[in-house]
Order: structure tokens, then sequence, then C-alpha cells
């Protein structure tokens, strides 16, 4: 064949993208494009999947599907990205009840299993992880997870006798002196983040000096770690950037962010890493019976005993009878409006839930989520692509995020358009996570 010719048919290759079949092929075809990256959805779109990676992604007028493939017809149906949550706890709820002699390898996988049932392929779990969570995700990286990815902070900073972490699994600091050692130990162990609380739950709890949260950043960054903060108020919203912070786990709850923050925040780059607006509104949603009880959607993702407890007068009673709890909704309208806020001024932000302990539910709670990142002024374009690509620009994620050729196929097949009505994510047909289908 004359090399000229040789030429042309190489080029044409190239366009189609179509590598030859190496292993487990996959074909979708005929479905509707969300991509993750904020372009308009694509109509009549294919897809190529080679071994649990994007291998070709088009119009499906231009698709060679690969002799043999499995070839899955998609007419009607949404194809985006598996949602990543930047902020879960794993595994230390059963039937409501948090206890970290629950977070066992078994409760763990199927924590993460409910997770990508739901349609969320990666989570962030945020510093209550006992250390069999690094030989989870030490496995999912050598190889092709069937279950949500993980990505862990380990075991978080807490200050003695203040609040946060779980008992059994995070130590308690009180002075200087005890964060070098404690975050080399961390560091050895590869934590992807280290995390701290910085929150005194309305003056119940003493909160961590701020010299001590110096230490965290400083000691974190002479390990290579990012370090992210749960936080409550302004001002520590304001120390910790200028402490050299990078990213918030939850919004500004107590007072409006001011410009001052806004501009700080974007001088250091630091991120609203997600603004966990669900687990806002969970805080006051059980003081009577919830209307997703009989949802099915929710039902299938928790024990009857979840049911029967969330259903219970009893409990209802007290949780409404709680000191605290006639101020939460204006703390999740607050959380609402200053989200918007930073949102509109440029900063980057995340999709996170804090899901894991009770009344906040893994996988159900990610897509109240986006519903609440929506009822703040979002619009559905702007939350799934939180929930995607910056997730995984957050993460330095490369491989995930978006479908695009060569990324892993880690994505969501929905029966209805989420950009007309964000609740079209929880239409869900078929998740897969590295091309395969999740049952």
């Amino acid at each position: 064949m004359p090399a000229r010719r040789l030429f042309r048919l190489a080029v044409v290759c190239s366009f189609f993208a179509v590598a030859p079949v190496q292993g487990e092929v996959l074909v979708l075809r005929n479905f509707t494009l969300i991509d993750g990256t904020g372009k308009a959805p694509i109509a009549q779109s294919a897809m190529v999947v080679d071994n649990g990676r994007i291998a070709w992604i088009g119009p499906v007028s231009q698709l060679k599907p690969p002799s043999g493939a499995e070839t899955a017809d998609l007419t009607g149906k949404f194809v985006m990205p598996g949602l990543i949550d930047l902020h879960v706890h794993l595994g230390a709820t059963v039937d409501m009840v948090q206890d970290a002699k629950n977070q066992t390898l078994e409760n763990l996988q199927q924590n993460l299993k409910t997770y990508a049932s739901y349609g969320v392929t990666t989570v962030m779990s945020m510093g209550t992880d006992p250390d069999l969570i690094f030989k989870i995700r030490d496995e999912q990286r050598a190889g092709r997870p069937s279950v949500a990815r993980v990505y862990t902070a380990g075991q978080g900073f807490v200050f003695k006798n203040g609040y946060g972490g779980l008992v059994g699994v995070n130590s308690q600091v009180s002075t200087v002196s005890e964060i070098e050692p404690a975050v080399a130990a961390q560091a050895a162990k590869k934590v992807d983040f280290i995390k701290f609380w910085m929150d005194d739950d309305q003056g119940t709890f003493p909160k961590m000096p701020y010299e001590i949260s110096q230490a965290i950043i400083q000691s974190a960054h002479r390990h290579g770690l990012r370090v992210l903060a749960h936080i409550f108020y302004l001002a520590d919203a304001k120390k910790l950037t200028e402490q050299g912070i990078s990213g918030f786990v939850h919004s500004v709850r107590d007072a409006p962010v001011d410009q001052a923050l806004i501009d700080a925040m974007k001088k250091h780059g630091v991120w609203q890493e997600s603004a966990t607006l669900s687990r806002e509104e969970s805080m006051f949603a059980y003081g009577k019976t919830p209307e997703f009880i009989a949802d099915p959607f929710f039902v299938r993702g928790v024990s009857p005993a979840t049911i029967r407890l969330l259903s219970s007068p009893e409990r209802q009673k007290t949780i409404a009878s709680s000191p605290l709890y006639g101020r939460y909704p204006s703390f999740f309208e607050m959380a609402k409006k200053n989200f918007k806020k930073l949102v509109d001024a440029g900063i980057r932000y995340g999709m996170g839930t804090d899901t894991g302990p009770p009344g906040r539910f893994a996988g159900y709670g990610d897509h109240w989520e986006l519903q609440a990142m929506v009822d703040a002024g979002l619009t559905p374009m702007q939350a799934i692509v939180a929930a995607t690509k910056s997730g995984a620009e957050f993460l330095g994620a490369k491989d995930l995020g978006t479908l695009e050729k060569s990324k892993w196929a880690d994505l969501v097949v929905l029966n209805a358009n989420p950009m007309e009505n964000i609740l079209n994510t929880r239409a869900i047909s078929a998740v897969y996570i590295a091309g395969k289908p999740i049952h």
C-alpha cells in the first residue's frame, strides 16, 4: 500500500479513536451526554469502554464499534459522570446507632456499595476512619473497584474534650508539642488529607485554640499534605484562611460571609470544599415524620429498623425538645446564603454531604444535597459540575470526574434529564464503576 494512503488511513483511525479490542469492551449508544465539564448536553452520543476506561466518546454517527463488544442501546436516556462526595463518614452507623465497633471490613464495604447504588462513585471520608480504610483504598487503586472509590483523611484532629471525631477512632490533642508526631503518624499512613474540627457546638464544648490549628496546618504542609477544617463561625473561617487552610468542609453558619473573607479565600486559593446543606436541613428534619420516609428511592437504602426509628413519635418529641432545635432552621438558611455568595464570587467549591452519622444517609443524602444546592440558587448544571469535575479536581483525581477519552468509565445512566429538574438525578437506570455495572 502506498505510504500516502497508509498515512490517510492512520489519520482516519486516529479521528475515530477506536483502539483495538484488548479485553473487556463495552459500547453504549444513543444517549444524551452530560460530560461533567459544564458543556451543554449532547444528544445522540456514544461511548466505547475498554478495560474500564473510555477509549472513545463522540457522536453515534461516527461510532465504529469493535467486533465482539457488548453493546447497550440507551435510547431516551441520559449519561453523566458518577457523583463525587467530598464529605462522608464511613461504616460507623448501623440502624441509626453510631459506634466505632461497627467499622468492620464488611460494614465499610457495604457502605461503599450503598453509595455506589445511588450513583456516588467516589467518596472522601472525612477523618473518622479506622486503619482498615487504607487497605480498602490501596486495593482499589491497584485494580478496578466494584464499589465507590475512597479517599480518606484518616484520623482527624480533635481538641481535648472538644467537639468532633468518633470515640474509639480519634485521639485528642491539647498542646502544640503533640502535633508534629501526630501529623507524621497520619502522613506515614499516606492519608489523602489532614482534617481537624474547629467548633464549640454553640458554646457547649471547648474550642481548639488557634496555636494548635496553626501547628496542624504547618506540620501538614511540611509533609506535603493539604488541610481541611470543620468550621461554624465566620471569625474562625477568616483566621484559618490566614493560617493556610486548604478548604472548609461546612458553610459558615453564624453570620453572613463578608468581602474580607472572600478576598482572603481567593488570595490563598481556599475552597468551599463542601457546604453540607443537607446536613444542616437534617438537623431539624426529624422532629416530625419526614416526607421521604415512604419514598422508594430512600427506603431501598435503609433498614426496617431505621424506618421504625424515624417514625417514632417518642424519638421525634425528644429531637424537637433539644435546646438548639429551634435555631437549626436559621443555620440552614445562613448556610445556603453564604454558599451562594461564595459561588457567585468565584470561590471554588465541590459537593459534600456529611453523610454517615445517624439521620444522614449514604447515597440518598447526595441527591438531597444536589436539591439543596439548587434551592440555594445554583443551576442544575452548576450542582452537577460541583459533584463531578470540581470534586475530581479538588482530589487531584485526573482520571475521574468527567466523561472524556482515557478516563475511568465511572458513570450514571438516568431515565430523565437532570438539567430540566435536579430531582431527575434520582431516576437512576444503571451505574457503572470502571466500566462495570453495579448490581
